[in-house]
């Protein structure tokens, strides 16, 4: 334990909130500790933490922030602890409430779908408030799946009248006829995340029953062509493999009463050599048309295993460096 200059006590009445807010063998608390270099202990009740005064009384306000999470019926785990130290070290912790606000909607199993993060929640905010909406950023910030839990947000609230859900299929490329099965089968691979984010939101026996009757459609983006689509959600995911006339065919067929929203992550482009991205273009020309907006996210966003930041921002250094 370390020697102690100074001492705070959190009182804590519920025996299940030290188990969440301690974790497995105290993993929860063994990260605070190592982020601050002070010592917590528990006794009869209590949080006690030791350490320089002006570190204890920091950690007595993370610790207070991570409680009001479990009260507000979140699970605690490495990415979200780290995220709460973040902001509290980059003086930004009078925004943890809003995190705790943001109720999207629930899954099928009942759990709350909320961001995670404030480029999340900025995510969300634009959705609600524009009728085009781009979301740049990394794998693993969330964008096709709060997209997919805004869309069902929207129908069942009647907003809009059906959901559509496209994605360029690059990766087969001209040879999606030497594949095996009908086109459905070719195609379903490519359209796996969407549909993964459907079942876990609606449930599947809810989305297969959407589906049948035309209310959800996942489909490749070449379907989109020719048509005008009314009254619905629309996304489109890794938007970054679009070509230039395929972003455009997609943005003209935007109709009444529809929202869309394209996300894709720009560092993982897999266009064939000489085409070049519809997103990119896209970020270029529109981005001082009222209506649209863009929100950027980052490896701050990321809330997959906490390696993937950091292998998120090695890419990102490195890149930088071949530029200069």
């Amino acid at each position: 334990m370390l020697q102690s200059r100074y001492e705070r006590r959190i009182e804590v009445g519920n025996m299940q909130i030290f188990y969440e807010l301690f974790g497995s063998l105290d993993e929860n608390i063994k990260l605070i500790e190592n982020a601050y270099k002070v010592s917590i202990v528990s006794r009869e009740g209590e949080i006690i933490i030791l350490g320089d005064e002006d570190k204890v009384n920091i950690v007595q306000k993370v610790l207070k922030s991570l409680i009001d999470i479990i009260h507000s019926g979140e699970k605690l785990d490495k990415q979200k602890i780290l995220y709460i130290i973040s902001l509290y070290n980059e003086g930004e912790e009078e925004k943890i409430s809003e995190l705790l606000e943001n109720v999207v909607c629930l899954t099928s199993r009942g759990k709350m779908i909320k961001p995670k993060t404030l480029g999340q929640k900025k995510y969300i905010e634009a959705i609600k408030k524009n009728d085009v909406i781009f979301g740049v950023g990394p794998a693993g910030t969330g964008k096709s799946y709060l997209a997919v839990a805004m869309a069902v947000t929207a129908f069942k609230n009647k907003e809009v009248s059906r959901i559509i859900l496209t994605r360029p299929a690059v990766e087969a490329g001209e040879s999606l006829g030497f594949l095996p099965g009908d086109l459905q089968m070719k195609v379903d691979p490519y359209l796996r995340p969407l549909y993964d984010a459907l079942y876990d939101i609606l449930g599947a026996e809810t989305y297969l029953k959407y589906k049948e009757r035309g209310m959800i459609e996942v489909a490749p983006l070449a379907y989109m062509r020719g048509r005008t689509l009314d009254d619905s959600f629309i996304i489109l995911d890794e938007a970054q493999n679009t070509t230039k006339a395929q972003m455009k065919m997609f943005l003209t067929r935007i109709g009444f009463g529809s929202k869309a929203v394209i996300n894709g992550d720009i560092t993982q482009i897999d266009l064939p050599k000489g085409k070049h991205s519809g997103l990119i273009q896209a970020i270029d020309i529109l981005k001082n048309v009222e209506g649209i907006e863009f929100v950027h996210l980052t490896q701050k966003d990321v809330v997959r295993h906490s390696l993937v930041q950091k292998i998120i921002k090695a890419y990102d250094d490195y890149e930088n460096k071949k530029k200069k």
